[in-house]
């Protein structure tokens, strides 16, 4: 009959499992902290946290997070942060001002857009926005100028139409755009002459352009995978044979009339392969 109640338990649990990590961090002095999978819903559970300015590896995945309070900028040694499945909506503008961030994981989250000025990072290396809601018109004017940027993580949203300004990120290595509702392919993706990953599975996409051609999508190390989508007879006959087929295939002189009347005749889009209205990043948790 003297039982206590429970009602704020949950609570102070969360709060005394970040607190204990955060704590013991700060005793050794320990550069790399991981608070994944500890029911955090908000920093307010994680007290102390903007004064380690020694941490370089923040990890806060598989949680609860909404909301991602500016004051995170403050943690200036940071190099690797990383929030995947979380319920972020949005991210402060100050992320972008991080002196030395290289890796940046915010997928399987809920971003509908991504805030002003994000792509001035000075030194991003790797950013992943998978399984987001982002489609062409959420990326703020300077997204293209993350220079730095090797790899690109945008496979699982809702992109019909990747910008031609793709081609100014000529150290990008890795490209993934699997998932998404791509129509078409911009010629300036052939400019990327560094990639040496691209996934674009699972899309609308009829044909490529013919500056593919410049890129070495089929050595041992290279990965080129372009499977489920609708492309013309030609694409799709080679492509059984093999990638590499594919490639060989766009340098023709063929290929490139092929592709301009396909242009010039282009009807509607392919329809929609996925009904993404179920996602999870499209829920809203309920207040």
């Amino acid at each position: 009959m003297n039982e206590a109640p429970v009602s704020c338990l949950p609570t102070n649990t969360k709060m005394s499992r970040a607190k204990k990590v955060i704590e013991e961090a700060k005793e050794i002095q320990n550069p790399e902290l991981d608070l994944a999978d500890k029911g955090i819903s908000t920093f307010e559970e994680m007290p102390g946290l903007f004064n380690m300015l020694n941490i370089t590896r923040l990890t806060l995945s598989h949680n609860k997070i909404r909301v991602v309070p500016p004051g995170l900028a403050n943690l200036t040694n940071l190099e690797i942060l990383n929030f995947f499945n979380n319920q972020i909506e949005e991210l402060p503008t100050s992320l972008s001002s991080m002196p030395k961030l290289r890796i940046l994981n915010v997928g399987m989250n809920r971003l509908n857009s991504l805030p002003r000025g994000f792509g001035a990072f000075p030194v991003l290396e790797v950013l992943d926005l998978t399984y987001n809601n982002l489609d062409e018109t959420s990326l703020p004017g300077n997204f293209f100028m993350l220079e730095t940027l090797r790899a690109l993580y945008l496979g699982d949203n809702d992109f019909e139409v990747l910008p031609a300004e793709i081609g100014q990120l000529k150290n990008l290595q890795i490209l993934v755009l699997r998932e998404n509702d791509l129509i078409e392919l911009p010629k300036e993706i052939g400019d990327l002459t560094r990639l040496r990953e691209l996934h674009i599975q699972a899309n609308r996409l009829t044909v490529l352009p013919p500056e593919m051609g410049n890129l070495d999508l089929v050595g041992n190390k290279s990965v080129l995978k372009m499977d489920f989508n609708p492309w013309v007879t030609p694409i799709a006959d080679q492509l059984q044979v093999g990638v590499a087929h594919v490639i060989d295939y766009i340098h023709t002189e063929t290929y490139k009339y092929v592709y301009s009347r396909h242009m010039a005749a282009r009807g509607p889009p392919p329809p929609k392969l996925n009904d993404k209205r179920d996602k999870i990043s499209r829920q809203r948790q309920k207040s």
